[in-house]
């Protein structure tokens, strides 16, 4: 497990890729022909690793070397189910061709049934060598199975192991001692050698102080050249745009390379003075690990803490701590190295006896509590930045509205500042591999995903760098990427925290392999051939639609309607070949899913009737074309222009500028007024009225030369003037006409009438408006109404 990690950390920062693919070369006794396995070797190796199983005393690495060999089998018999494939289809499709087999013999010509016996046998002998390969395939797979159980419950043994409590005072000085006697060990290797070969180490004295030199210059002052480099150039340009944070990035990976090419340096000087031996060159490659991790964890600390802040931080910087998080990042890493070393050197041969589990214990306990705290301090910092939105979130863009907290970096800082706790307090109890594969897995995947963050901003910036539009920073385009890098990390991230090579070339294996459909076997190679023809179906039906749309249509008699209706049903015809290509294409047998797609009928049939209703009426809204796209119509109480026909709905804008969408079916089974079908002419009705004593010879006169001037009322048929009868108040008058286009069946009216009022003022044409007299029988009754005088009596005599 220890070397696995010091495999992940030396692979930080750098591109990764887990094949699943074979060995290049395959054992000779594997396959004894190019088709057929040698099944006499193959049983023999079977019964050999069903004896390891059973007896369960092989160390780890001899059951590796068996999967090794097993995995071989497996992919010889996988490649061996496909003997014979075409002549098998053959076989079938001749069988198939002399019809259904009766129930019996009686009126079947004899040289039918004979026929049909022979290619039944030659199908049963072409078959024979594919069964026998489904079944030892099977039976190397569970052998696999097996072995994979065993490897993977030792581990959990070794992780679950109860150790003597390094809290213990009486194992202390075995383990002081244990570090004084590997030091001494490492100098008396040098010591010994520089006695046997002192008289060499003084001919290539010069070119080994050279290489030290340069191996020490670029270690311990590269790193920092290069990043004051980068900050002051990105002090020169605070508003760098996406090429310049991009210049920004490739510049500051050298702070990494170079390191790790000093530390090189390093070492090829002292291993060509041949000074060490096992203990020492056990502590250089502790000492490459150690150096590699601090430029690692390094240049990481400042993308995820930087002293400037950039664009588009991944942490707000007003959350603080960035100097903090800086340091905790860098011990972690060295502490990691340690961990990593100490582990190396326990599994050396020479010094097993020396390190023991006690002493490994306390030895292991300061660095995981250690770790443990930096870890703990590093989620507080995590959790506080979770509470600020970062710069570039677009919910924290107004100042007034409140930044919502970022939930993935607040679980992340609360799982960080938990395993903190916990991984020193297993190891404190003796749980030592326990807490310290805790606290350091957990190490390992906050890098690997502040890695990511930091791929998926890069990622961003070269995205709008290409498009050259910073807007471009959060298209869609670098989110899928950035999905992709994610699910690319997830063999990482299985790697981290236990998983073997084994398990993970397994998994992708079991992927390759596929599953079965009836007669067929799905792999995800066949995914992605159906997906690339279909691609390429579907961007060549889009092509083509394009191009009669633009170019060729326009150049016909048709009518945009008519147009529209051959561009969607030429686009509906051409994703179905393209599905239907790229299913031929990809080897999917879909006769197996015939009982499927019955059941699936039904289910529509009753489920989906609705859409399929709707689906139907599309098609026979373009075929027979009662409305077309750029139609006036009116359905159910809404009008409107039509705007799209699509398989389920139509979609119409309304003439306030809203979409209604309408159910095909809808449009197929009620009344629907289409305005400007056939052509755009239409009537209008002009109501006037006059008062009474007006001729009506003149105002008939008047409204027919008024309605003759407007440009959009046609002369044949000319239009007509009515004496429609007399009204209450006026006697009326209808204008009845004609417009050349019904679109301006709002704005003719309207001028019309402009027209008539201005002519009727000159002609002295009177426009009655109704006159009515209120009397009230009760005037006295009202609020605040004064009484009637009475009425004077008469004088007598008067």
């Amino acid at each position: 497990m220890k070397y696995v990690l010091l495999a992940i950390l030396l692979a930080c920062g750098v591109a990764l890729g887990i094949s699943g693919a074979a060995p290049a070369q395959a054992q000779e006794q594997v396959l004894s022909q190019p088709t057929a396995p040698n099944y006499s070797v193959w049983e023999r190796d079977a019964r050999r690793a069903e004896d390891v199983l059973d007896t369960a005393l092989a160390s780890n690495e001899g059951l590796d070397v068996l999967r090794t060999q097993l995995a071989e089998w497996r992919e010889a018999f996988l490649a061996a189910q496909d003997i014979n494939r075409q002549r098998i289809a053959t076989l079938r499709g001749q069988i198939e061709a002399l019809g259904p087999k009766p129930e019996g013999e009686a009126g079947v010509p004899s040289e039918i049934s004979d026929r049909r016996a022979a290619l039944e046998q030659q199908l049963n002998e072409a078959l024979a060598p594919v069964r026998a390969a489904e079944e030892a395939y099977t039976r190397a797979n569970g052998l696999i199975s097996q072995l994979d159980t065993l490897v993977r419950e030792r581990q959990a043994a070794q992780v679950l192991r109860l150790d003597p409590t390094p809290l213990n005072p009486v194992l202390w000085p075995d383990a002081v001692s244990a570090v004084g006697m590997v030091g001494e060990a490492a100098i008396g290797e040098v010591r010994n050698n520089y006695v046997s070969r002192s008289g060499a180490l003084r001919q290539g004295v010069v070119w080994t102080i050279v290489l030290l030199v340069v191996g020490f210059v670029l270690v311990f002052r590269s790193g920092a050249w290069i990043e004051r480099a980068v900050l002051a150039w990105r002090q020169s340009r605070p508003d760098g745009k996406a090429a310049f944070r991009v210049a920004a990035f490739v510049a500051s990976i050298f702070g990494v390379i170079l390191p790790v090419a000093g530390m090189l340096t390093l070492i090829y000087a002292i291993e060509s003075t041949e000074l060490t031996a096992i203990v020492g060159d056990k502590l250089l490659s502790i000492l490459a690990v150690l150096v590699t991790a601090l430029a690692a964890a390094r240049w990481l600390s400042t993308q995820l803490f930087p002293k400037l802040t950039p664009a588009y931080p991944i942490l707000s910087p007003e959350a603080g701590g960035q100097g903090e998080g800086r340091f905790y990042a860098i011990m972690l890493a060295v502490l990691l190295s340690l961990h990593l070393g100490l582990g190396a050197l326990s599994e050396t041969e020479f010094l097993k006896q020396l390190l023991t589990r006690p002493v490994q214990s306390v030895l292991s306990f300061p660095i995981i509590a250690a770790a443990g705290l930096m870890l703990f301090r590093l989620g507080q910092i995590l959790i506080k930045a979770a509470r600020v939105g970062p710069a570039d979130d677009p919910d924290a863009a107004d100042e007034q509205t409140p930044r919502r907290p970022n939930l993935v970096i607040k679980t992340f800082g609360r799982a960080a500042a938990l395993v903190g706790v916990a991984g020193p307090v297993l190891a404190a109890v003796g749980y030592v591999s326990a807490g310290g594969q805790l606290v350091f897995s957990s190490v390992l995947t906050l890098a690997l995903f502040a890695l990511l963050a930091v791929l998926q901003r890069f990622v961003r910036d070269i995205y709008a760098m290409v498009m050259g539009d910073e807007a471009k920073v959060n298209a869609l385009i670098p989110v899928l990427i950035g999905f992709a890098l994610v699910l690319l990390s997830l063999p990482i991230l299985a790697l981290i925290w236990g998983a073997r090579s084994a398990d993970i070339s397994e998994t992708w294996a079991t992927v390759s392999a596929g599953f079965q459909i009836g007669e067929s076997r799905i792999s995800p190679t066949d995914f992605l051939t159906f997906a690339l023809v279909f691609a390429i179906g579907y961007m060549l039906t889009r092509l083509v639609q394009n191009t009669l749309k633009t170019q060729v249509l326009p150049k016909t008699k048709m009518d945009i309607g008519g147009r529209n209706a051959i561009v969607s049903g030429l686009g509906y015809v051409g994703i179905f070949l393209a599905a239907l290509m790229a299913i031929t294409t990809a080897g999917i047998d879909l006769s197996s899913l015939a009982i499927v797609a019955g059941a699936l009928s039904v289910g529509i049939g009753f489920g989906l009737q609705t859409i399929v209703s709707n689906f139907v009426s599309g098609i026979i809204l373009l075929v027979e074309r009662p409305i077309s796209e750029g139609d006036w119509i009116e359905v159910g109480g809404t009008m409107g222009v039509v705007r799209n026909i699509s398989v389920r709905a139509t979609r119409i804008e309304t003439f306030d500028r809203r979409d209604v969408i309408v159910p095909n079916a809808d449009l197929i089974s009620t009344s629907v007024t289409n305005w400007t079908k056939g052509n755009l002419t239409g009537r209008i009705i002009v109501p006037v009225g006059v008062a009474y004593g007006t001729d009506t010879r003149l105002v008939e006169r008047v409204l027919r030369e008024i309605a003759e001037a407007h440009p959009q009322v046609i002369i044949k048929p000319p239009p007509n003037v009515f004496f429609i009868g007399f009204g209450a108040d006026s006697m009326d008058f209808e204008i009845r006409a004609i417009l050349r286009d019904v679109n301006y069946v709002m704005q003719a009216p309207s001028e019309i009438n402009h027209q008539i009022a201005k002519r009727f003022a000159e002609e002295g044409i009177e426009i009655p408006f109704a006159q009515r007299d209120v009397w009230l029988r009760n005037p006295e009754s009202l609020p605040g109404a004064k009484p009637a005088p009475k009425p004077r009596k008469a004088k007598d005599g008067a």
